[in-house]
């Protein structure tokens, strides 16, 4: 008799897993620097976050960059732990002091480019692959993000909605400081970042989530599994109209195997219903393990 523990893998020791995740915040953390010197600050681009306020200091005051990152992170650090009660974890410390490190070591680099526009590009590209390393492992470079935490708890109000205010604040005090040009760049800066979190997160390979009602649902089935070699659920449903019983099958396949599934299901049944959904993000055998 096969059970499933046959195929359940060893789970990575702790100490290992922890010491890649430590690794991750310190990559991440560079990549972060690294696009902040390179495309960011040379260009004014005043993209949120600590990392803005920075920029818009530098210019204001002439205060070094990765002080008033180091100085802006432990205060809200501190500040959540105090007010919010909880334990952020010593890898968010991490990135906390960190990133402001590598800020420092690497303000001495050759700036590729005076273009406001590749700046505002690349350093959003740079800034975001940083960032969704440090995410994957866990943790996270502190900063503004904390205060939005802050803000969340006295206001109420969806948290996303408060890091947006506590961004578009910066950006806003960015078009004042430099220009409203300026400005504008930030904020396609800060789209790009949140855009390459998204790819560095799930990845760039989109699966394919079908979902098929026909009346020949146990030849589509049987078809699935031994033709396209993918595993299916049955879900219960019935028809909105007819109120009678019809059977939903479910089953995700890859991009590039999703023409061969919608042909074979229609040489099969022509009159199936399909109804297919982008997925992200899939674990499981046949995708992504973990």
């Amino acid at each position: 008799m096969v059970t499933l523990d046959k195929y359940r893998r060893e789970p990575m020791p702790k100490h290992i897993r922890l010491t890649i995740e430590f690794m991750y915040v310190i990559i991440g953390s560079l990549f972060v620097a690294l696009a902040f010197n390179l495309f960011l600050l040379p260009n004014n681009i005043a993209s949120g976050g600590v990392a803005g306020i920075s920029t818009i200091t530098k210019d204001v005051f002439g205060w070094e960059p990765g002080i008033v990152q180091w100085v802006l992170n432990i205060g809200f650090f501190s500040m959540g732990l105090f007010i919010l009660g909880k334990n952020f974890g010593i890898k968010s410390l991490v990135g906390t002091l960190v990133l402001p490190f590598f800020v420092l070591v690497t303000s001495d680099v050759t700036v590729p480019t005076n273009d406001s526009l590749l700046g505002a590009i690349f350093g959003g590209m740079g800034v975001g692959l940083g960032l969704g390393i440090v995410f994957r492992g866990r943790a996270s470079t502190g900063g503004v993000d904390l205060g939005a935490q802050v803000v969340h708890k006295f206001t109420k109000l969806p948290l996303g909605i408060c890091i947006a205010l506590l961004d578009g604040m910066i950006v806003f005090t960015s078009a004042i400081v430099f220009s409203v040009e300026e400005g504008l760049y930030a904020l396609i800066s800060l789209f790009i970042t949140s855009r390459t979190i998204d790819l560095v997160q799930v990845g760039f390979n989109t699966s394919k989530n079908v979902m098929i009602i026909s009346n020949r649902e146990e030849e589509v089935r049987r078809a699935l599994l031994e033709d396209i070699d993918r595993g299916v659920t049955v879900l219960k449903g019935s028809g909105g109209y007819t109120e009678e019983d019809r059977p939903v099958i479910m089953c995700v396949v890859q991009q590039n195997e999703f023409t061969k599934l919608t042909r074979t299901i229609k040489g099969i049944d022509p009159g199936a219903f399909i109804v297919t959904m982008n997925a992200t993000e899939v674990l499981g055998e046949g995708f992504k393990t973990s």
